[in-house]
């Protein structure tokens, strides 16, 4: 390694001097949407027109029979899960590292998340370790594709489905993920979508479920509205059971179908970003890059690495500090623990000190959430670094990214 080489960080010069590139996320045509459902007079979803047309628009996206809308992603889970029929006692296997978003929905449904482990490369559920944790109280499994790579989903399904179980697939971070030459959110029997401020898409909030099934769409829109049923000429407010108000308002659906037009080239760019990004530094020692099936298109929602301390020659926190100072956008590690290992799970307090749903009586069985429960998945949050993907970073910054992350690879090997 020359003289020239020397980290930022050690005093040398940086190799990225200029900013990452940046873009507007909104413009004229959400003006424009927004302009046109205020001027409609009503911004309820059932009279107006944008909420129809998103969901028009969303499922003619996807190759989807029914579309619904709701309040933000993790209403769009709890609703899947409400329409379902997910009941007090219910186990619902799910991922442990994602956002309690995919968690919330089971636990208001008084129902016993359960935590399957991931596989270490791409970091998703596998059908192996879903059916390890299916018992005879498994209702549903809410797959999470994390970051825009997609499970192995199609397997999760035959697993699940041949034992009458229902499978939910949350699609926050994975808008246009291709899997098998179908977009995810297709495979099981509900597909769940977030316009949250920070996704690929954003209404600020809101979100979409897609179905193939029209009774389980009749179900969603309704547990969605209170369990009102408008789809005949009468409203019919009898509510078989309690349900939420998750309703989306027009103002919400003219952002949200402005960004739906334009999500599938947005992922395009950032899969082209991404897979550029592991073909630069794919074989660099200790440096795991994530693992994308053969058959899958990565929307790459940000792009995660592992790493090998001893093979790397130094620390997690070193590497990424060594890369931040050369202008890299990097940071160690992803979220600070596995959901199971949250205060309101190890101590069972998720509605006070009631201990439901975990221990009531209806459930007939006790659970308990410690570290150690999905071991592969505390691996992966202890050895990753998180690197940022946009679709307006430039060709510049995906050439000097690669150019840092080789750098302090290099010089790390040279000291080993």
């Amino acid at each position: 390694m020359s003289i020239n080489e020397k980290l930022a960080i050690h005093g040398g010069a940086p190799v990225k001097t200029t900013p990452y590139g940046t873009a507007k996320r909104f413009g004229k045509k959400e003006l424009e949407y927004v302009e046109e459902a205020l001027n409609q007079n009503t911004l309820f979803y059932w009279k107006g027109s944008f909420a129809k047309r998103l969901c028009a628009k969303f499922a003619e996206l996807n190759g989807s029979k029914f579309c619904a809308v709701t309040s933000s992603g993790t209403s769009a889970i709890h609703t899947a899960l409400g329409a379902v029929g997910v009941q007090p006692g219910d186990e619902v296997i799910t991922a442990p590292i994602t956002d309690m978003g995919s968690v919330i929905g089971i636990l208001y449904q008084n129902a016993v998340p359960v935590f399957a482990d991931l596989d270490p490369h791409s970091y998703n559920m596998t059908a192996k370790t879903v059916e390890e944790k299916i018992t005879d109280k498994t209702r549903a499994v809410v797959v999470v594709h994390l970051a825009g790579n997609a499970a192995e989903v199609d397997e999760i399904v035959e697993v699940c489905h041949k034992r009458g179980i229902y499978v939910i697939e949350d699609c926050a971070q994975s808008y246009c993920c291709e899997y098998k030459g179908k977009y995810v959110g297709t495979y099981g029997d509900i597909g769940c979508f977030s316009l949250n401020d920070f996704k690929h898409i954003s209404a600020g909030d809101g979100g979409m479920i897609i179905t193939d099934n029209e009774e389980l769409y009749h179900k969603a829109v309704m547990f969605a509205d209170k369990n009102y049923n408008r789809f005949g000429n009468d409203v019919v407010r009898n509510s078989p059971h309690v349900a939420p108000n998750y309703r989306m308002s027009e103002l919400v659906a003219a952002v949200g179908l402005a960004q739906v037009e334009k999500v599938e080239e947005i992922c395009k760019k950032r899969n082209a970003y991404g897979d550029a990004l592991t073909a630069g530094i794919r074989d660099l020692p200790g440096i795991y890059v994530p693992k994308v099936h053969p058959d899958c298109k990565s929307s790459y929602w940000f792009y995660l690495i592992r790493v090998d301390e001893k093979e790397l020659g130094c620390t997690r926190e070193e590497f990424a500090e060594a890369l931040r100072a050369e202008g890299i956008q990097a940071g160690a590690g992803y979220i600070k623990q596995c959901v199971y290992e949250m205060d309101m799970f190890t101590n069972q307090t998720a509605f006070g000190d009631m201990k439901c749903p975990f221990s009531c009586p209806y459930y007939g069985k006790t659970v308990e959430y410690k570290t150690g429960l999905c071991p592969t998945a505390e691996e992966i949050l202890k050895t990753c670094i998180r690197l940022e993907s946009k679709e307006y970073f430039t060709e510049q910054d995906l050439k000097e990214t690669i150019a840092a992350i080789r750098k302090v690879s290099a010089y790390y090997q040279s000291i080993k």
